[in-house]
């Protein structure tokens, strides 16, 4: 999926989290009682319905299973750090002008530090360090970095024009009627309720049940192999499953250490493409498929071809891994 470059402007504002690196963020700071207002002006309570959703831990996977049809923006702030605190409904308040074409996402690093943590490696590759505040598109849950810090409200409606087009060019065209809460069915343009087994899916992910969630899908396939909600969904889910708890440092010195390793270079191609690296991921694995024979040729090329399930069919990128793996195999 065609990504959207990272603006020219610095990290103002930006709280280094550095001295956070190999911990997870433990408790919650207390949140200032008066409700932030943005910089336009607009207090959280005025933001439109649907435009502005808090995420928690417990509730993110659900959040990245919207982006499947609703492009999204995550604000990553500290309700520690007081500069941070209203960025995400400014964010809010310009994203209102774009008449649904997205949704903005609010992680508070404090209630919520499963997200810091699931983003780290991605923000410190992004933007050089761990810190907060930091933006990310969300398109078909994959992240699309954006800005790191606060900049000016004309600044982010740039950024945000540029990730609808995006989102437009790669066929994520779905709306939330402000008013209603994204996702829902009648909040979405031309979105109808989901299908049994594909809420179903959506549920057990909700609740952190994974496996439950591949059995909906593969049930949901088994009736109609052609459903592309399901064969995506599957692949994400089974995503999820392979990357928990690996680490990315880690599993690319193991990579480094043994190029020859199928199941090393599937292990940070499978956290490239978490963290939005896909031509990376693509690349890793095209060049294994290269340098190997046999079986370990073919687990090469299987498992690339999970990975374009995870990404989509309309993707630029996929089309060009799609070619480059037709010559290397030939």
């Amino acid at each position: 999926m065609s990504t959207t470059p990272t603006p020219p402007w610095g990290a103002r504002g930006a709280i280094d989290l550095s001295a956070l690196a190999s911990t997870t963020p433990t408790g919650a700071a207390a949140t200032p009682s008066a409700t932030p207002a943005t910089a336009t002006g607009t207090a959280a309570a005025d933001l439109p319905d649907g435009i502005l959703v808090e995420a928690t831990d417990a509730t993110f996977s659900e959040v990245m299973n919207r982006t499947l049809q609703v492009p999204a923006v995550l604000v990553i702030w500290s309700s520690a750090h007081e500069q941070t605190i209203g960025l995400a409904e400014r964010v809010a308040a310009v994203a209102a002008q774009l008449e649904g074409r997205l949704f903005v996402v609010s992680a508070d690093v404090q209630k919520s530090p499963s997200i810091l943590q699931a983003f780290q490696p991605v923000i410190v590759q992004a933007f050089g360090q761990l810190s907060v505040p930091v933006t990310f598109g969300l398109l078909q849950g994959q992240p699309v970095p954006l800005f790191p810090g606060i900049p000016q409200d004309d600044e982010i409606r740039t950024i945000l024009d540029q990730l609808v087009q995006a989102a437009v060019q790669n066929g994520i065209t779905g709306r939330v009627e402000l008013g209603q809460v994204p996702g829902a069915a009648s909040g979405v343009d031309e979105m109808p309720a989901l299908p049994p087994l594909i809420q179903e899916a959506y549920d057990a992910i909700d609740a952190g049940d994974l496996e439950g969630a591949v059995t909906a899908y593969e049930k949901a396939l088994a009736q109609n192999p052609k459903d592309h909600e399901a064969e995506l969904g599957l692949a994400q889910v089974k995503l999820m499953m392979r990357t928990d708890g690996v680490d990315l440092q880690a599993a690319r010195a193991a990579a480094a250490a043994s190029p020859g390793d199928v199941d090393a270079q599937i292990a940070v191609a499978d956290l490239d493409v978490l963290g939005g690296h896909v031509a990376d991921a693509f690349t890793r694995l095209i060049d294994t498929v290269k340098a190997t024979e046999g079986e370990d040729r073919d687990k090469a090329r299987k498992h690339l071809l999970e990975l374009f399930n995870v990404v989509g069919n309309h993707d630029e990128r996929v089309r060009k891994g799609r070619t480059a793996l037709m010559n290397a195999l030939f």
